[in-house]
Order: structure tokens, then C-alpha cells, then sequence
């Protein structure tokens, strides 16, 4: 009884993780439309923002709701506003994320963002998923595991990205926090108020009634 009425291929269930039927510009707003609504005050909406902003920055993908959740929770900020803030990272923005992120971190640790002459990011993803293949398929045959080219993508994409994206996205978090403070408590005092406006005119036409 809980299935989608709708059939969805599989090549539109990706397509719609990397452009929903609104676009991202709608789905831009419903988040920024949620966030106003959440309970809390400005400042812990804000700390959940702040955390869920930081944790774009880093290249654990399919943790990043957990990882966001626990630091919201260790800031005492909203766990809700931290989920819904990581929506700040999509496939629009994720290329300047590891971008900035890689670069920062392979200037930290002084080490090279390639690893050979035509290699790529993409490259390294690639390989990486192809040792775990086969590593998983060793488990069942005589094949030995094979470890290479996770070192390298680990060596030269997820330390480096961990590393780097630490600064960026400490600053992405602050300034997120500063620029939705005010934003929130201005849409939460402008909600009051239209609910104490609605509240007084029933009680007028309580009272007329009477």
C-alpha cells in the first residue's frame, strides 16, 4: 500500500537525482521554505545549518546525513536543519566542492594532485571501484585481493579531500550561519505576528457573536 503509484525506470530515478522535476532551483527554495518552518530558535536552526554546510565539504558520501546529524547534535543545533543543509551539495555544486577542497588539501599535505600524466579524478573513482569489485569476487573464487589503486584513491582523493575540505567548509558553515540568522528570526517574527493578528480578529468576532 506504500508503493509509488507511478512507475519510475531506473534511468529516470538517476536523472531526477541529478535534476529534479522542478530543478534545483525549486528545490532550492522548498529547503530555504522548510528551514523558516523548522521549531527552534534562529541560532540552534542555524548551528544545524552551519553543520549540515561543513559536511558538503567532505568526501564521505551516503554518511553525510549521519555525520551531519551528529555534529548538529554536538553543536546543539537542529538535526533537521543540519539533514536538510547538506542539500547545499548536489551535482551542481559538488565539481567546485572537490575542486577547492582537493586543491586545499594537496597544498596542506604537500603532496601531487596526479598521480600520472592523463590521469583523472573520475580515473581514480573508476579504479577504486574496480578493486572492490574485485575484492568482493575474491571472496568466492582463488583470486587474491588487490589493493593498488584503493591506496591510490585514498592517497590522492579521500586524505586530501578530508583534509582540505576542513577550511573551506569551516568557512562555508560560518558564513551560513551568519547570513541565516537574521533571516529566520525576521521570518519567525513575521509569522508571529500574523498569527497574534489572526488570533485578536477571532477573538473580535468571538466577541461580536456573542
Amino acid at each position: 500500500m506504500f508503493r509509488r503509484r507511478d512507475y519510475r525506470p531506473w534511468y529516470r530515478v538517476i536523472l531526477e537525482v541529478l535534476w529534479p522535476r522542478g530543478g534545483w532551483v525549486r528545490a532550492a527554495q522548498y529547503v530555504k521554505h522548510r528551514m523558516r518552518r523548522l521549531p527552534g530558535t534562529p541560532e540552534q536552526i542555524a548551528r544545524g545549518i552551519m553543520a549540515g554546510a561543513f559536511v558538503v565539504f567532505t568526501p564521505y558520501f551516503g554518511l553525510h546525513f549521519v555525520i551531519a546529524a551528529l555534529l548538529a547534535k554536538m553543536m546543539r543545533g537542529s538535526i533537521i536543519a543540519s539533514l536538510l543543509a547538506t542539500f547545499i551539495g548536489n551535482p551542481l555544486t559538488y565539481i567546485p566542492i572537490a575542486f577547492i577542497s582537493l586543491q586545499t588539501g594537496h597544498f596542506l599535505l604537500g603532496s601531487r594532485a596526479h598521480t600520472e600524466i592523463n590521469d583523472s579524478l573520475f580515473a581514480r573513482f573508476g579504479a577504486a571501484a574496480g578493486d572492490l569489485w574485485h575484492n568482493f569476487l575474491a571472496i568466492f573464487t582463488d583470486e587474491r585481493a588487490q589493493w593498488h589503486e584503493l591506496k591510490v584513491f585514498w592517497d590522492t582523493v579521500v586524505w586530501p579531500w578530508t583534509v582540505g575540505g576542513i577550511i573551506p567548509g569551516i568557512i562555508c558553515g560560518i558564513v551560513c550561519y551568519y547570513l541565516s540568522v537574521p533571516v529566520i528570526r525576521a521570518y519567525q517574527n513575521r509569522r508571529a505576528a500574523r498569527l497574534r493578528k489572526k488570533m485578536k480578529k477571532l477573538r473580535q468576532q468571538a466577541e461580536a457573536a456573542e
